[in-house]
């Protein structure tokens, strides 16, 4: 079963984009096949995800938490044309974030929803079929 989130930082960040949760979960669903931009290490990946009508070099770079498992927590994201990159003490903030994150159970995931810190945009129990992934509802 993958779980995938977005943190309330990352939610607010994404309202001023034209990104939707349908392409957060398309993302992981290519970062599960390998196609991840970069490792940053302490389970943090960046990975480029393309706007409608720009291609992805042109678009927004995402950083997630994960352990490549069954949790994905989208907790930052920024366009290139806003910045190249994090810096060093953001990265480690990122980390630590991502290991509390991941750490924690379902009960602690139920929680943080309802209190406002994670929304879960994705809740997949098997491979979607080819009606699924272009389907909203079959998120």
């Amino acid at each position: 079963m993958r779980r995938i989130f977005k943190t309330r930082y990352f939610a607010k960040w994404m309202k001023q984009t034209e990104l939707t949760n349908e392409a957060l979960c398309q993302a992981v669903r290519e970062m599960q096949q390998g196609l991840i931009d970069a490792h940053l290490g302490g389970n943090v990946v960046k990975k480029r995800i393309a706007l409608p009508n720009r291609g992805k070099s042109r678009s927004t770079r995402t950083l997630i938490a994960t352990r490549y498992g069954d949790l994905w927590f989208f907790l930052m994201g920024f366009a290139k044309s806003e910045r190249v990159n994090i810096s060093v003490q953001e990265l480690k903030n990122l980390q630590k974030i991502a290991t509390e994150w991941l750490a924690l159970d379902n009960r602690e995931l139920q929680t943080a929803i309802k209190q406002g810190n994670l929304e879960e945009i994705c809740h997949e129990t098997s491979k979607p079929s080819k009606t699924q992934q272009n389907s909203p509802s079959g998120l």
